[in-house]
Order: structure tokens, then sequence, then C-alpha cells
């Protein structure tokens, strides 16, 4: 990784110029290559790990808190990954608003907020729309990688991408796997199981 110190920018995080047009993602990355998303990037401790092994594809996080965008931005400005971008903003609007159509070869969903409450399940970010427009952003063959702890939020995600005619279930790549993030470690310490599930976009 370390020949791609020369091409990092001062810093990862994107700031577009519009927030109400297609992201100019030729202008965002020294080199076209297939793009993968991870949508609620948290700590980081995924998409900087994973970027780091796969330097022949782009990535772009997209997290909410500033805080945690920064220590994603020191992780891989110090790691020299020249394929990785950051942008701070609610992940559906991004996904809906700003991804180019058919650009994305992956999705990643790790450990959303379940909104474990009934009241509150109006809330997750998985819902109809979210696939809806998972099915536009992505490319044919594209796929959407999921991940959480949380049985009943599980079950809602394989239902909706299951009825959506667009999608066909796959499996995860044991390699992907086998990247966990640090939040993914603890709750498995505890003896709480990952509950994953991936998804194909039909050519």
């Amino acid at each position: 990784m370390i020949g791609q110190a020369s091409n990092a920018p001062a810093s990862l995080i994107y700031q577009p110029d519009c927030y109400v047009e297609r992201l100019p993602l030729e202008q965002m990355f020294p080199v076209a290559q297939p793009l993968e998303v991870e949508l609620g990037a948290g700590d980081g401790s995924f998409l900087a790990r994973f970027a780091a092994l796969h330097p022949e594809r782009n990535f772009l996080g997209v997290e909410r808190l500033l805080g945690r965008l920064r220590k994603i931005d020191r992780k891989g400005r110090r790691a020299g990954l020249a394929n990785l971008r950051l942008m701070r903003i609610e992940a559906f609007y991004f996904l809906e608003y700003l991804l180019p159509r058919g650009s994305v070869s992956a999705l990643h969903v790790y450990f959303p907020d379940p909104w474990p409450k009934r009241r509150h399940k109006k809330n997750r970010l998985i819902n109809e729309p979210f696939v809806s427009s998972a099915s536009k952003a992505l490319a044919p063959g594209g796929e959407v990688y999921l991940r959480t702890d949380n049985a009943d939020y599980f079950a809602q995600m394989n239902e909706l991408f299951a009825a959506h005619a667009a999608f066909a279930r796959t499996s995860t790549p044991d390699e992907l796997a086998a990247v966990i993030t640090d939040f993914e470690r603890d709750f498995n310490a505890q003896g709480i199981p990952t509950l994953r599930a991936a998804y194909r976009l039909k050519s």
C-alpha cells in the first residue's frame, strides 16, 4: 500500500460542489476502477482493511457522524489508500440521489441501527424504498452484502430483497466474511452471532 501514498489527497473526506446532482466519480478517484460503497461506515474498521486488501477497487464510505468520519480519514491516509473516499451524508439520500445509476459493484451495509421497538421500525434504513434504490445504483451483477446481530431485522432484510424481482440470493465470499468490524468482534466475543445475507442484481 506504500505505493499508493503519493496519490492520496490531503483528506479523504469528499465534499461535492452540489448535493442535488450525481457524483462525479471520475473526479473523485485517481484511477477508474470498480466501486464498492459502505453505507454507515462506523469507525472504518471494515472499510479501511478491505480497501487495503483490494487496491484494484475503489471504495466510498458514507457516515453521518463527523468524528467517526475523521477517524476513518486518519486510518486511510496513514495507510496511503488512494482508492478510498468518504462522505458525511445520510445514507438513503446518498443512495437515491447522489450515486450515479448503475455505478456500484457492491454495497456493504453492516450492523445498521436495528430500531428494535415496534413503533420505531419505520426508521430502519433497509425498507422497500432502500431495496428499490439499491437496484438502481448497482451495476448488473452487482451485489449487496448485509450483516446484523438482530434476528428480526435480518428477517425483514431477507423478506424485502427476496420479494424484489431484480435480486437473487447469493452467498458472502469467505474472504469478505473474514474481514469483520470492531463492533462485530465485540458482539461475537459475547456469543452473539453475525447474521449475513447477500443478494445479486440480476443481469
